[in-house]
């Protein structure tokens, strides 16, 4: 889950721009086919003409062609977890094959997931709104077409000792993290809103540790950490004994915005909207089992990925349960306020530099 911490650090770093299409042919294959032959066997003919018959002569439809599969490719933003619980369950479950694809979850590689869907190379990706955005701001013409979680799940984590319980207690105190700009104007933002003094914190490059190591160690004292997975294991699997700064109880200061979410091409949803709607209608079958037996969803989790901690899986999947749709609202349903605040943020602390079109940069279009 650290992967996703890392990708604030882009921020803090220029974006290569990928190139904005690929003329060379579909590298999935060819579209899935509409369905079975037209014609049947002419020993079905009188079947055919017989007004009170429908049925057609068994040998014809056991001639007829299966439908072929579209292949799709989904890039993960980082090794499989929980965050990716819908994506196993619908391979899992058949969700895919019945909307007509075979689905491919392969692992990111070093340029990024945004690049690679950009290009072609993956049709689908698990991304972040934090690198999303700044994409399309240089040209990269990717799209979200879905939040995995409602609500982001990002806190601030210090062990129980360093009396650090909000965020006018960081005053002080140093932050360990990946170095991102994001990172530092978060902290410092929540600091300076709940009357501390921001230049008094000190922050620390410590990239992927373990974190609670580093803290006992006295290296650093918070770290930023996702509930579900990070906040889990250290409660939970390591017993320690911390407090959390949680970002959704400090909305007034910062702003909300989703991690992870699913993306693909603007071309893809040009040419192939079909696929798109099928992907994601199966995906979001596959959240919906997840929302509603996250112990089932563990095990097919735990059965495609056996080397996974099942001692933190569990736990896991039964929090993320009650957060990828905590509202009314269905799975993966994204709002224009979300994306217009944390757009806004990025750019007034000089993140980004130039205002990019939101309602270009995501849509719920597909959802079913």
């Amino acid at each position: 889950m650290k992967r996703l911490i890392m990708l604030v650090a882009l921020l803090a770093l220029p974006l290569a721009v990928a190139a904005c299409g690929n003329d060379d042919e579909d590298m999935n294959g060819e579209p899935v086919d509409d369905g079975v032959a037209d014609t049947v066997d002419d020993t079905a003919d009188d079947a055919v003409d017989d007004p009170t018959d429908d049925a057609v002569d068994d040998d014809a439809t056991d001639d007829a062609p299966a439908e072929e599969l579209r292949d799709v490719t989904v890039m993960l933003d980082w090794t499989p977890n929980t965050n990716h619980l819908g994506i196993f369950i619908a391979n899992a479950e058949g969700y895919y094959e019945e909307a007509g694809l075979s689905v491919d979850i392969v692992e990111p590689g070093a340029g990024g997931v945004e690049q690679v869907i950009a290009q072609g190379a993956a049709d689908f990706g698990i991304s972040v709104q934090e690198a999303v955005i700044p994409a399309r701001e240089q040209g990269v013409p990717v799209v979200s077409i879905a939040a995995v979680i409602e609500q982001n799940t990002s806190s601030l984590m210090a062990l129980a000792e360093t009396g650090i319980e909000e965020p006018a207690d960081l005053e002080g105190h140093a932050y360990g993290g990946f170095g991102g700009a994001l990172e530092t104007e978060l902290v410092r933002t929540l600091v300076e809103c709940e009357g501390g003094d921001p230049d008094a914190v000190t922050f620390t490059e410590v990239g992927d540790v373990d974190y609670l190591v580093g803290m006992e160690r006295g290296q650093y004292d918070f770290v930023w950490i996702f509930d579900g997975w990070d906040g889990i294991r250290a409660q939970e699997i390591e017993g320690a004994d911390v407090n959390f700064i949680r970002f959704r109880d400090y909305l007034d200061c910062i702003p909300d915005w989703y991690t992870p979410l699913i993306i693909t091409s603007e071309s893809m949803i040009a040419d192939e909207p079909e696929v798109v709607e099928a992907f994601l209608a199966a995906t979001t079958e596959g959240y919906e089992f997840a929302i509603e037996d996250p112990g089932a969803a563990a095990d097919i989790l735990l059965e495609a990925v056996p080397e996974l901690d099942e001692d933190l899986v569990r736990p896991s999947a039964l929090f993320l349960s009650n957060e990828f749709a905590f509202t009314e609202r269905q799975w993966g349903e994204q709002q224009l306020d979300i994306w217009v605040e944390f757009e806004a943020f990025l750019r007034e602390a000089e993140l980004t530099e130039t205002q990019i079109d939101v309602e270009e940069a995501y849509t719920n279009e597909f959802l079913p």
